[in-house]
């Protein structure tokens, strides 16, 4: 693809304005049934045209837009492997859509399996090597389904980001070459709760609600070198740092400081961490 027949979506997809020709004018005809008056400024979505019937705004023709992700849009060979931040949150069903009155480019008919395979090829989260899937709004079931099934395939993703998707359990998870994982602003509450990392090197767990150190020690055989806990009940714990340290030999820094001399203590000498003041 050339430069300057690019342009990017707000779902991270670089596409030919020129293809977005035939679903865009499909979607605008929708819209034109409706007589418009000048536009006007709408408190959410910024400039709406009113409409004369109901005095209320008339949708932007971008609307259409709002559910579907990167692969859904027709006429462009963009894979999964070279987007770095895409959108891969399910909309609503068709169903659903139905009663809402809502109109969308999503495909009433079900898809085939020959679609079904051509979109997975399209995808391609196979060779993937670094991915951000950050901030995906997962409000439903469905969507929390889809979202580990695209987990499941990143099995040669190195650097992943996952940040604020109200996760709570990835255990089923395996990601056998990630070096550096970002779940911050998440809902774990253990480290048994998180995926499977075996060359992790840097994690980030910050925000979430892991309670305690327990399940700490699974990463002990791992090359992990960086440990980011801020802002976890965990971080109150007494001797937090030492008892990090001792279950982690290969850990060299800690919420961003590094392995400091009393670090090292064993965090069974309890003697050390006392002090009592003689008035």
């Amino acid at each position: 693809m050339q430069q300057q027949d690019m342009s990017e979506s707000s779902s991270g997809l670089a596409t030919s304005s020129q293809k977005f020709c035939k679903s865009y004018s499909s979607c605008c005809s929708i819209l034109s049934d409706s007589r418009t008056v000048p536009l006007v400024l709408s408190q959410n979505r910024g400039i709406n045209s009113q409409n004369f019937d109901s005095g209320l705004p008339s949708p932007l023709p971008s609307d259409c837009f709002k559910y579907v992700s990167w692969c859904d849009i027709e006429e462009h060979d963009v894979q999964g492997n070279l987007l770095h931040c895409p959108r891969v949150r399910e909309g609503p069903s068709e169903e659903e859509l139905f009663f809402r009155g809502e109109h969308t480019l999503k495909r009433g008919k079900k898809a085939t399996d020959t679609e079904k395979w051509q979109k997975k090829l399209q995808e391609n989260w196979e060779d993937c090597a670094e991915l951000n899937l950050s901030f995906q709004d997962l409000g439903d079931l469905y969507q929390v389904g889809n979202f580990k099934r695209i987990l499941q395939r990143l099995i040669r993703v190195e650097k992943l980001w996952l940040v604020d998707n109200s996760l709570t359990d990835l255990s089923a998870i395996r990601l056998p070459r990630c070096r550096e994982l970002n779940v911050n602003k998440n809902h774990f509450t253990s480290f048994k709760q998180l995926p499977r990392v075996p060359q992790i090197q840097h994690l980030s767990l910050a925000e979430n609600n892991i309670m305690t150190l327990s399940g700490i020690s699974d990463f002990r055989h791992t090359p992990l070198e960086s440990l980011v806990l801020k802002r976890n009940p965990c971080e109150f714990q007494e001797r937090y740092r030492q008892l990090v340290f001792s279950s982690l030999p290969n850990l060299k820094m800690l919420d961003g400081i590094p392995k400091l001399p009393e670090d090292c203590s064993s965090p069974d000498i309890r003697g050390f961490f006392k002090m009592c003041t003689i008035l």
